[in-house]
């Protein structure tokens, strides 16, 4: 039979397609089983990084190693017209690796392996309160800082605060703007945004006129187990906060703190107050005094139940609950300290009596140090037991040193007592961690082995490196001031060597005509001189510690004018 000629030429092109077919199906079969070759298809890039063909720890290797340059380099942030740089590990900016290569080895795409890459997205990890707090002071230069709400008391009068929108950014688009752009574009744009405070002006006038002002209208009466008293309208003000938070949200509260502080004499009429153990060196002998439980209002309670009664106009009572309150330090806990004969004393002299500003500052430093204990292993900071030392804790104005003159400062006189207990830790054999002494030489003072303070950028540090506690003494005269410390005896001595003064300098001649506060000095000498505290035990020097000060020459200040040349 004959096959006609149309039809032999579609016999013909049909097997050259079949044909066709197979052997792109044969060269795909070989291009797959290529694309795969490892866990990561040929072709596939992260950040321009080639990962393709490597097996998934080949893979994180060569991503880690690739981007360990470019992770560690600041990124340059847009907002508006402001420009910041963020450091990557400030802000716990980081590729994830291991996230990164599994979503590279899932990423199949065999034509890509075969006729070009494949790019894949990194993982990127960041911290996005880290993130919106480093982003915020810029922020706040582009855009504008929204007015918070508010509700304070000035005595007893809510005075309100209303909500105004402002510009800047939210965590979520400062998120997604450095997670896509970061290690992609040189410099990133995080958009700035509208930001509404959550609580409306509308919300303030409701709490305005539904708590604010009918809380400070009368008392609340408080019954307890041990008796009743009142929270007046002017404690309720102190305590009761209407601010918001960073969102604008005002979240009303009874701080309990500002509570117990305002209503501090009353509470003293219902409460018994613990007594912590205490060793007293009455006759020349510690002893520990022994330790009292107490019970005090459940302040944190009351608080929570007095808000619930403020918007009310009547029945405004509330009840409290006293709770048992044990020491902090017990009996046991001292006497474990092995506190028991006195290891140092110092004194040093001053002027002017007890009524003198300065002599003043003096005891009332040394009232807040006296019976402070140091446990074997902790360092004691005077600033850090004293806190501030102004005029609210007790201070007041005496003579400070300040860029080298003689000046009325609050506090002043605190640098004698420093120098006292400083010496009275080194003669115990405790060790230095902090202390400087005066610029100048003051004669009061033994020469190098003393020091200043200045609340807070100057410091007397000293650490019990014994094994045993130590305790604090202070007492004063009309003239003088002493620190000992109570311990048990590691050294048989502790002595000082000086060497002889030198590189002397002498004090020049300043006069002082326009200002009234000029306090006169008679200058000093200037000189270096070293010190060794020597340790002896068993009869024997065991160790000695050098210390070398350099003192300028204090200036003869002259309050008047200079004489005519």
């Amino acid at each position: 039979m004959r096959i006609p000629p149309v039809l032999r030429a579609h016999r013909r092109i049909a097997l050259a397609v079949a044909a066709t077919l197979a052997a792109l199906a044969a060269t795909l079969g070989v291009g797959a089983a290529v694309a795969y070759a490892g866990d990561i298809p040929r072709g596939t890039t992260v950040l321009g990084l080639d990962l393709g063909g490597k097996d998934r720890a080949e893979a994180a290797a060569s991503l880690r190693a690739g981007l360990a340059d470019r992770e560690r380099r600041p990124v340059t942030v847009r907002l508006g017209a402001q420009r910041t740089q963020l450091r990557p590990a400030d802000i716990g900016l980081a590729v994830d690796v291991d996230a990164t290569v599994n979503a590279a080895a899932n990423a199949r795409n065999p034509i890509a392996g075969l006729f070009g890459g494949h790019e894949v997205d990194p993982v990127v990890d960041v911290d996005g309160e880290k993130l919106a707090a480093a982003l915020k002071p810029t922020a706040d230069k582009a855009g504008q800082t929204m007015v918070l709400p508010a509700i304070t008391f000035t005595g007893t009068t809510p005075t309100p605060t209303y909500p105004k929108s402002g510009r800047g950014i939210t965590q979520a688009a400062a998120v997604s703007a450095i997670t896509n752009g970061w290690l992609r574009v040189g410099e990133v744009e995080v958009p700035l945004a509208n930001i509404d405070p959550v609580t409306t002006a509308a919300d303030v006038d409701r709490l305005l006129s539904e708590l604010a002002r009918p809380a400070v209208a009368a008392s609340v009466t408080v019954t307890t187990p041990g008796g009743t008293f009142t929270v007046r309208p002017a404690a309720i003000a102190e305590s009761l906060v209407l601010t918001s938070d960073a969102r604008g949200e005002i979240k009303p509260r009874v701080d309990e703190d500002k509570l117990r502080a305002a209503i501090a004499a009353e509470l003293a009429t219902v409460e018994t107050k613990p007594k912590e153990a205490r060793i007293s060196t009455a006759g020349g002998t510690p002893k520990v005094l022994a330790s009292t439980g107490g019970r005090l209002v459940d302040t944190a309670r009351l608080s929570g139940d007095l808000l619930q009664v403020l918007p009310n106009s009547g029945g405004r009572s509330v009840h409290a609950a006293l709770v048992t309150v044990e020491p902090r330090t017990t009996a046991d806990d001292l006497t474990k300290l092995g506190i028991r004969e006195q290891v140092s004393s110092f004194t040093t002299h001053f002027t002017g009596g007890l009524s003198s500003p300065r002599s003043k500052n003096i005891v009332q430093i040394a009232k807040q140090v006296d019976g402070a204990i140091v446990k074997p292993g902790e360092t004691f900071s005077l600033n850090g037991h004293t806190g501030p030392r102004g005029y609210a804790e007790g201070y007041e104005d005496a003579p400070i040193i300040l860029d080298g003159r003689l000046v009325p400062g609050v506090g002043g006189g605190a640098s004698q007592f420093t120098t006292t207990i400083f010496n009275a830790a080194y003669y115990a054999g405790l060790q230095d961690v902090e202390h400087k002494p005066h610029s100048y030489y003051f004669s009061r003072y033994p020469a190098v082995i003393e020091s200043t303070i200045f609340y807070p950028d100057l410091d007397l540090k000293f650490r019990n490196d014994t094994p045993h506690g130590v305790l604090i003494d202070t007492s004063y005269t009309r003239s003088s001031i002493t620190v000992s410390m109570w311990s048990t005896r590691v050294y048989d001595s502790v002595t000082t060597q000086w060497s002889a003064r030198r590189d002397i300098t002498t004090p020049k001649k300043i006069y002082i005509d326009d200002d009234p506060k000029c306090i006169a000095t008679e200058g000093s000498h200037g000189f270096t001189q070293d010190a060794w505290r020597i340790f002896r035990k068993d009869g024997k020097e065991i160790k000695r510690e050098k210390f070398t000060w350099r003192y300028d020459a204090e200036p003869q200040y002259i309050c008047g004018k200079a004489p005519a040349s």
